[in-house]
């Protein structure tokens, strides 16, 4: 995702400290992220790199790709718009989240922190991270709101009192349908949250737990939608929060854009090797 740069020392400081952190990077983590970063929410992905989606062979049922489509590049694509809608990502596994109220958690990240932060992400980075940024050192980060999007992994989660955990022979995140946990500001999405392993619908739960998020942060009746000038404004109604009017000229220049880095991004084979169970590999 966004940023190769080495960042000064505020820059350093505010990534110890952020709106949303989202744990995993499969598409239910990504797609949440796309919707809270198109918001304006200040929103880092922690991706351990393991998203199931990379053994898939030939992904031939997500909506939009009659013949199918290389799922290694479907992630790609998730995660190139997730930064471009802002969000960061740190290469990395979360070992802890727990509320800022517990332990040492709570003096986290130091004076620079969010006075409304209510829970702290302690991470092991990855080494492919930039040694010479502080926050991604594993320095713990302090947030608001966080979406647990892993697999099937829910150690990290506890250090927080109140989470709700289902052995079904796999872990998953006792949530209502909309990927509320029991505590708020918690939130799990996709199969994490008991949906079916299907990447679509891990896909829409991640953007419904998403704009879960956004309603109660506050933001009033929200939308992510582009539409065409004066669908709002010619009938005299004000634009609604998380809408934009575009122009012919302005549709016609994001229009040409998409289809030139779709064209690219599909120019050639993907280039990482296929992946298979861990079981399988020497």
């Amino acid at each position: 995702m966004s940023g190769d740069e080495t960042p000064g020392d505020d820059e350093a400081d505010s990534r110890r400290s952020r709106d949303v952190v989202v744990v995993g990077g499969g598409v239910a983590g990504l797609s949440a992220a796309v919707f809270t970063a198109r918001q304006g929410l200040d929103t880092l992905v922690i991706d351990d790199g393991g998203s199931l989606l990379r053994r898939n062979a030939h992904l031939e049922n997500f909506p939009g790709f009659p013949l199918g489509v290389d799922a290694r590049r479907l992630l790609d694509l998730l995660a190139e718009q997730a930064a471009t809608a802002g969000a960061d990502r740190l290469d990395g596994r979360a070992t802890r989240v727990a509320a800022v109220d517990e332990g040492e958690g709570a003096q986290a990240g130091g004076d620079e922190a969010r006075d409304d932060a209510r829970f702290v992400v302690e991470v092991d980075a990855d080494d492919r991270n930039d040694r010479n940024d502080p926050g991604d050192l594993g320095d713990p980060i302090r947030t608001r709101y966080v979406v647990a999007a892993t697999k099937n992994e829910v150690g990290y989660l506890d250090g927080v009192e109140g989470v709700g955990i289902l052995d079904r022979g796999k872990s998953y995140v006792d949530t209502d349908e909309r990927g509320r946990t029991g505590v708020d500001g918690l939130y799990a999405a996709g199969r994490l949250a008991e949906k079916p392993h299907q990447a679509a619908v891990c896909a829409g739960h991640g953007a419904e737990v998403g704009v879960t998020l956004l309603e109660e942060d506050d933001r009033g009746f929200y939308h992510d939608w582009v539409a065409p000038d004066g669908y709002f404004t010619d009938r005299g109604r004000q634009v609604p929060p998380g809408c934009e009017e575009i122009d012919d000229d302005e549709r016609r220049e994001r229009e040409e854009a998409s289809r030139e880095a779709i064209r690219e991004r599909f120019a050639a084979l993907h280039p990482d090797p296929q992946e298979t169970h861990p079981s399988l590999e020497e």
